[in-house]
This record gives structure tokens, C-alpha cells and sequence, in this order.
């Protein structure tokens, strides 16, 4: 790998870190403030709200301005949502703007990569990414729900600082100002966080013509023979998997009994199976054979029907690993193939744009539809099996797509196939 993979590598974890364990510090603020239950998941539909609504502006931002900078910036909005939720400001909201920060730094995060490295390593460098980033959930859901228990809160707490009075009187909000430091962490390493060679791009002045522009690039990829199916692809296990880190607590505590602390442990086993099928993607796949992939994504949805046949600590465990597995196995090809077909097709940062607005919109409307369910009193186990019949019924769909288009589009698809295996940019 090139100089500076590394260094991305290392923000990308610290940032994710933190991002995680805010997570659950976030569910236990507003489980001791006894906020509403739909609360909880609604903390879904606030993070991925500017991902939609600033999809136009941050993927033209990423492509305007160094990317390593474009980082910078994005961990501090990130700092900023923190103290926002440590000093009394409604988490939702607090949480919202740390989605603000997450939005701005996923096109340079992953448009970097394309600029850094020829296609023929993308598929590795989405691996050691994606692996990275899992444990980062992992070791982030853990160390979230570690900081609010009973075991380290209680230290944070007895830390004075002489003369200063800090208003932090919940495990809650110690934990929230201990993820503070993880984010300038995270906020150093962007800096040293190399210049590539590909061009900066204008950024247009009137927010008219941006939209404009996002909305010609997001047709361009949804009409691209191979960037429609990934698109479509990575939209769904997404749009799933960052609603299943929220409902996971819930159905830990229906299912299993377990508390908040239990539960974001719990919530790191699916972690573990992602990161192993990542990287076993990252050893075997080739972006030219990406495609064959996406039965993984029916048998993902039949796994997570299956989920709310658990009762056992002992079975849930390696079920959950075997959930992970299929997904990281699925999305490590799919996002580099469409990481590569949107450089092809548009640039780096607008591609990652598209994708987060696709991607980022299905979690909402999945969140709102979760979020909804909740507020009617429906069980975490309803919300699971619909969850599971929707992803089988739409990987069958898109499978059943591809399949449509190697046949009515052959020599368009095998040409954009070999653009995979050949080019060298």
C-alpha cells in the first residue's frame, strides 16, 4: 500500500471509535433522563439526516478541498455535537450534528482511497478499511457500554479538577466527555494525512447548481449497468445494518434480559463476524467478480429472521458471528466496485456522496419505519422479522436484476468488467 494508507487507516479507526461508543453513551443519557422509548431508535433516523439533506454539498466539498483537511474539519463539527450533548442540549439533537460531522468526512474518508490507489488494490484497501472499521464498532460498542457501567463510570465521576466545577454528574456524561479525547486524536492524524495527485475541483457557488450537479450524478450511477446493482447492493445492507447497532439493545433486552452495558457487548459479536468476512473478502474476491456476491445478501435476511428463534447466550453468539460473516463477505466487493465505477464516472467525492445519500436515505426511512413501529408498541421482534423478510425480498430483487442485465446488456456489463480488471489509473 502507498504512503499514507496507513494514516488514513489510523484516523478512520479512532474517529469510528469514538463514533460507536457515543453511540451507547447516547442510548444510556436517554434511558436515565427516562426519555420515551421511540427516543432510542429515533437516534438512528438524527445521525443519517444530514447524510440526505447534505448530499449535494459535502461530496462537491470532499472534491473542492484536500481531503485530509476535509477530515479535520468533519472531527471537529464531531467535537463540537459532543459538547453539545455534554452541556444539556437535547441528545437528538446533539446527535444529529455529530451526523453532520460524519457526513462531511465519509467522501473524503473513502474518496481518498480511489485517488491513492489503482482499482487493482481497492478491494484489498476496502478490506483492511471495512476490518479496521469493524473493530472500531467492536471495540467501540464495548467500550461505550463499559464507560456508563458500573465498573469504570464510577471512577470517571471521582475526577475533580481543582477549582473548576464541570456540571458532569451522570456516568452518561463522563463518558461523553472521556470520548473527547479520542476524537482529537483521531483530528491529529487527519494532519498528517498526505496530498494526492488528482486535481482539485471547482466548488460551485450557488447551492442551485450543486444540486444540479448531485442529482446528474447520482442518475449517471443508477443508470451504470454494474453501478446500480453495487449501488443497490450496498444501499440495503446499510440501510439494515446501521439500524441493527440500535435494535440490537432492545432485542438483547427482550430476548435475553441483558442491560445496556450487556447489550453494546453483545451488539460487538455481529462486529467480529463483519471484520472476518472482510478480510477473507479482501484475500479472495477480485473487483471483476464483485457481482457474484449477492446471494449473501438473501441468506443475510433469512439469518436475521432467524435471530428471534434465540433464547441462549450460547447461540446467539455464533449466529450472530455467521450473520457477520455473510455481510462482510457481501459488502467488501459490492463498495469497491462502486467505488470504482463512481471515480470512473463522476470523481471520487461526489461518487461517495451518491452513495452515502442512497445509502444513508434507506437507513432513515428504515429508522423512521422501526421508529414508528416502537412508538405503536410493536415487539423488537416484529421489527426484526420484517427487517428480515425485507432484505431477502430485495437482494432476490436485485439479484434477479444483474441476472436481467448480463442478458439484455451483455456487452455493455463484460465492458465495464474489464475496465475493472485492466485499468490502472
Amino acid at each position: 500500500m502507498k504512503r499514507g494508507f496507513h494514516t488514513i487507516m489510523a484516523a478512520q479507526f479512532f474517529s469510528s471509535l469514538a463514533d460507536n461508543a457515543l453511540t451507547v453513551a447516547a442510548i444510556e443519557l436517554l434511558r436515565s433522563n427516562q426519555a420515551p422509548a421511540w427516543q432510542v431508535p429515533a437516534l438512528a433516523v438524527m445521525f443519517a439526516l444530514f447524510y440526505v439533506l447534505l448530499a449535494p454539498f459535502v461530496g462537491a466539498f470532499a472534491d473542492a478541498v484536500p481531503k485530509g483537511k476535509v477530515m479535520f474539519i468533519s472531527n471537529s463539527i464531531k467535537v463540537g455535537g459532543c459538547l453539545m450533548m455534554l452541556f444539556g442540549t437535547h441528545p437528538l439533537l446533539s446527535y444529529a450534528v455529530v451526523g453532520l460531522g460524519a457526513a462531511a468526512y465519509s467522501p473524503a474518508k473513502y474518496g481518498i482511497l480511489t485517488e491513492l490507489l489503482p482499482p487493482s488494490q481497492l478491494v484489498k484497501a476496502n478490506g483492511w478499511i471495512e476490518g479496521l472499521t469493524i473493530v472500531s464498532i467492536i471495540l467501540g460498542t464495548v467500550l461505550g457500554g463499559q464507560l456508563v457501567g458500573t465498573h469504570i463510570a464510577p471512577s470517571l465521576l471521582g475526577l475533580d479538577l481543582p477549582m473548576i466545577e464541570t456540571g458532569i454528574d451522570t456516568a452518561p456524561e463522563a463518558a461523553i466527555a472521556s470520548l473527547l479525547g479520542l476524537y482529537v486524536l483521531a483530528s491529529v492524524f487527519n494532519l498528517y494525512i498526505p496530498r494526492t495527485e488528482a486535481p482539485l475541483q471547482p466548488l460551485a457557488h450557488s447551492p442551485m447548481t450543486l444540486v444540479s450537479d448531485f442529482s446528474q450524478c447520482n442518475a449517471r450511477l443508477w443508470a451504470d449497468k454494474l453501478g446500480q446493482i453495487s449501488l443497490a447492493t450496498t444501499t440495503m445492507f446499510w440501510g439494515v445494518g446501521g439500524n441493527m447497532r440500535i435494535i440490537v439493545f432492545p432485542w438483547a433486552a427482550a430476548a435475553l434480559g441483558y442491560s445496556t452495558t450487556q447489550a453494546s457487548s453483545l451488539a460487538g459479536v455481529v462486529s467480529i463476524g463483519v471484520a472476518a468476512g472482510a478480510v477473507i473478502a479482501s484475500m479472495r474476491m477480485r473487483l471483476d467478480r464483485a457481482t457474484a456476491v449477492i446471494p449473501l445478501g438473501v441468506a443475510m435476511g433469512i439469518l436475521l429472521i432467524g435471530l428471534n428463534l434465540i433464547r441462549d447466550i450460547w447461540v446467539a453468539v455464533p449466529f450472530l458471528i455467521l450473520l457477520g460473516l455473510a455481510g462482510g463477505y457481501l459488502v467488501v466487493p459490492m463498495n469497491a466496485l462502486l467505488q470504482h465505477r463512481g471515480h470512473n464516472l463522476m470523481g471520487a467525492g461526489r461518487s461517495i456522496a451518491v452513495q452515502n445519500f442512497n445509502e444513508q436515505a434507506c437507513i432513515l426511512g428504515l429508522a423512521a419505519f422501526y421508529t414508528g413501529m416502537t412508538k405503536l408498541g410493536l415487539s423488537a421482534f416484529t421489527a426484526i422479522a420484517l427487517f428480515g423478510l425485507l432484505v431477502a425480498g430485495t437482494m432476490a430483487l436485485i439479484w434477479r436484476w444483474h441476472a436481467r442485465n448480463c442478458i439484455l446488456h451483455r456487452d455493455e456489463v463484460e465492458r465495464l468488467l474489464a475496465i475493472a480488471r485492466t485499468d490502472k489509473h
